[in-house]
C-alpha cells in the first residue's frame, strides 16, 4: 500500500537524516586528523587505500571486458586487500579499533541517504511513520499525563455494589502501569467503560506517555476529532493517509467513542479500525462512556461484536471525580 505522510514528516525525516550524515562525517575528519597527527604511517597507507579505490573504478570504468583490465582489477583488488589488512593490525596495535577511519552511519544500508537502489529504505520509512503519527497525536485535544499524578483519595471508599471505589480504581491503576511497564505486541486489547468523569482519558494519556517515552510507536486521538480527518482524506479534501497510520502503529488509543456525529461513513471507519487492529494482531485501548445497552442501541452488530469479543473490559465505578479533585485543591 502506497503510504501518504505528512509534508511536515518528509521534512523532519529529511532533517535527520542530514543530521546523520553530517555527524558521520564529521566524526570521521575528526578520526582521520588525529591519526594523521599521532600515527603518520596508517594515515600514509589510508591514503594509498583511497588512492587504489580511484584507480579500481577507473579500470572497470574504462577497460571493462579486456583481457588486461580484468587481470589488473584482480591485482588491485588484492593490494587492496593487503593494505587494509595491514592499515587493520597497525590500528589495533595503536590501541584503535580497526574501524576507526570507516564512516559510522546509523543505516548503513543507504548510508543514511533514505534511499537504497532507487527504493525508499526502512530506516526513511520508520522516521516518516513516526513524525506522521506524532503530527496525528499533535491535532489531538487529550493531555498527556504521568502515573505519578494519579491521586487514589478522589474515589470513595463508600461501597457501591458491594464495591469500593478507591479500591477498584486502584487495581485499574496498577493495571494500567503494569500494561504500559511489559507493553508487547502480544499485549491484550482493552475496553474502558463508565460513566464520566472516571479517570478512562487520564489513564489512556498514562499509558500513551510511558511508551511514547519508551520508544513505541503509539497514536492517541479523540474519534471526533480523528474521523473528520479520515473522511476528509479519503474524499480528497486533504493528504495524509491516517488509516495506513492507524493500523500499523504498535498501540492505537481511541478516547470517547460515542461521542462522535454518527453517520454510515463513521459507523464504516470504526469498524475498519478496529477489524484491521484485531486482524493483525495489534493492541488497542477505547474508552466510552456508554453503557453496554447504549453501545448495542447506537451501534451495529458487528462493531459491538468486536468490542464485546475481542477486548479486555475493564469497568470504572465511582463518581465524577473531578469535583473531588476541585474539592481537595482548597483545602
Amino acid at each position: 500500500m502506497n503510504v501518504k505522510y505528512t509534508k511536515g514528516a518528509f521534512e523532519r525525516a529529511e532533517s535527520d537524516l542530514r543530521e546523520r550524515r553530517e555527524k558521520a562525517q564529521t566524526e570521521r575528519s575528526e578520526h582521520l586528523e588525529e591519526v594523521a597527527r599521532n600515527a603518520p604511517e596508517i594515515y600514509r597507507m589510508y591514503n594509498d587505500s583511497v588512492a587504489l579505490n580511484y584507480e579500481l573504478m577507473e579500470c572497470i570504468g574504462l577497460q571493462a571486458g579486456k583481457e588486461d583490465a580484468r587481470q589488473r582489477i584482480q591485482e588491485i583488488r588484492q593490494k587492496s586487500k593487503m593494505l587494509r589488512d595491514a592499515m587493520h593490525v597497525m590500528l589495533d596495535s595503536c590501541g584503535y579499533p580497526t574501524d576507526y577511519l570507516q564512516y559510522h552511519y546509523q543505516c548503513e544500508k543507504c548510508s543514511d541517504t533514505g534511499y537504497h537502489d532507487g527504493i525508499r529504505c526502512e530506516c526513511m520509512k520508520n522516521l516518516l511513520e513516526k513524525y506522521t503519527t506524532e503530527d496525528i497525536n499533535r491535532s489531538c485535544s487529550i493531555e498527556l499525563h504521568d502515573f505519578s499524578e494519579f491521586v487514589p483519595e478522589v474515589y470513595s471508599e463508600e461501597l457501591m455494589n458491594g464495591i469500593s471505589p478507591r479500591k477498584r480504581m486502584t487495581g485499574i491503576f496498577n493495571d494500567c502501569k503494569s500494561y504500559a511497564e511489559n507493553f508487547s505486541v502480544n499485549s491484550p486489547s482493552l475496553f474502558f467503560f463508565g460513566k464520566t468523569g472516571l479517570g478512562k482519558t487520564f489513564l489512556s494519556s498514562c499509558i500513551a506517555k510511558k511508551l511514547i517515552e519508551d520508544g513505541h510507536n503509539v497514536v492517541y486521538s479523540s474519534l471526533v476529532r480523528l474521523l473528520p480527518q479520515i473522511e476528509d482524506e479519503r474524499f480528497h479534501r486533504s493528504d495524509g493517509d491516517t488509516m495506513s497510520i492507524l493500523r500499523d502503529a504498535e498501540l492505537v488509543i481511541l478516547d470517547d467513542l460515542g461521542s462522535e456525529f454518527q453517520k454510515q461513513f463513521t459507523d464504516s471507519v470504526i469498524y475498519e479500525i478496529l477489524n484491521e487492529r484485531i486482524n493483525t494482531g495489534r493492541p488497542t485501548i477505547i474508552s466510552t462512556n456508554l453503557t453496554t445497552k447504549e453501545l448495542d442501541k447506537k451501534y451495529n452488530d458487528r462493531i459491538v461484536s468486536r468490542l464485546t469479543g475481542c477486548f479486555m473490559p475493564v469497568m470504572f465505578i465511582g463518581n465524577d471525580v473531578r469535583q473531588e479533585k476541585r474539592r481537595l485543591s482548597l483545602l
